[in-house]
């Protein structure tokens, strides 16, 4: 009798627990939501994605809306669509207990604005994605114009890299290897201020100062675009000190193991 007796109870005990679950989480899914606890991830100072904004973008696309129940959150849908917005390296959307949810995002950080050939204009981030322009903000970074095709809906560098067919006719990955050495390189950051590609092929640099054209050449591989960087320190620090920075009208790098420099 005592072993039915207990058996009972268990029964009517697991019944209750199952029961204030199911009323527990029939009332949380029926409850109002909370505002989302938003936090993104800036190296740097080109936030190209704001907190006022983000919430905007999901308020347009109908994910949030005024008194909105915790059911109708698409946790997974709004995870996607933040995920599609170039600005956006890495993005978690997720809820807590209660009425409370959070996304947490890493924007992509830029190096290189791009004025293509068509006149359409995109940034270029440290991984090689592209990026459209920000309504919000303006990054101060490399600008690379001339005879450019790639456009704003352009592949990622990696995808370029491992595709022989492509490397022959894009050059995005070229402005990448010069514009990724001039952002990590403390010295080239502070002296280059612009990539111009020529209808040759060749890249031009554009000093912030001095009024001097530095013929870069080609950029196919990183060896090559370190070894015409090192030259180039070379002249900086050899002969611009002596010779002035007004001396030389062209430093060309174009030749192994040359530094080529006209003067007035």
């Amino acid at each position: 009798m005592n072993k039915w007796l207990k058996m009972s109870l268990w029964i009517l005990f697991l019944g209750g627990v199952i029961t204030v679950l199911f009323l527990s989480q029939q009332y949380q899914s029926e409850s109002k939501l909370e505002e989302a606890d938003i936090l993104i991830h800036v190296t740097g100072e080109n936030a190209f994605l704001n907190e006022p904004e983000l919430r905007m973008r999901l308020k347009r696309r109908g994910f949030v809306f005024k008194d909105q129940r915790q059911s109708e959150l698409k946790v997974a849908a709004i995870e996607k669509f933040i995920k599609l917005m170039t600005e956006v390296k890495e993005v978690k959307v997720y809820t807590n207990i209660g009425q409370g949810w959070k996304i947490d995002v890493v924007v992509r950080k830029p190096i290189a604005r791009i004025f293509n050939q068509f006149g359409e204009s995109y940034y270029l981030d440290e991984d090689g994605v592209v990026m459209q322009t920000s309504t919000i903000h303006t990054a101060r970074v490399l600008v690379v114009s001339g005879n450019l095709k790639d456009r704003p809906t352009s592949i990622s560098v990696s995808e370029i890299i491992n595709n022989d067919s492509l490397k022959s006719i894009r050059k995005l990955d070229d402005v990448y290897r010069i514009s990724n050495y001039v952002c990590k390189d403390t010295l080239m950051q502070a002296l280059i201020g612009q990539i111009h590609l020529k209808k040759s092929g060749d890249f031009i640099l554009v000093p912030i100062v001095g009024g001097q054209e530095i013929v870069f050449g080609t950029a196919k591989t990183d060896r090559e675009v370190k070894e015409k960087f090192e030259k180039l320190k070379i002249f900086y620090s050899d002969a611009i000190p002596y010779e002035g920075w007004n001396k030389y009208t062209e430093i060309n790098l174009k030749y192994e193991k040359q530094i080529v420099g006209k003067t007035l």
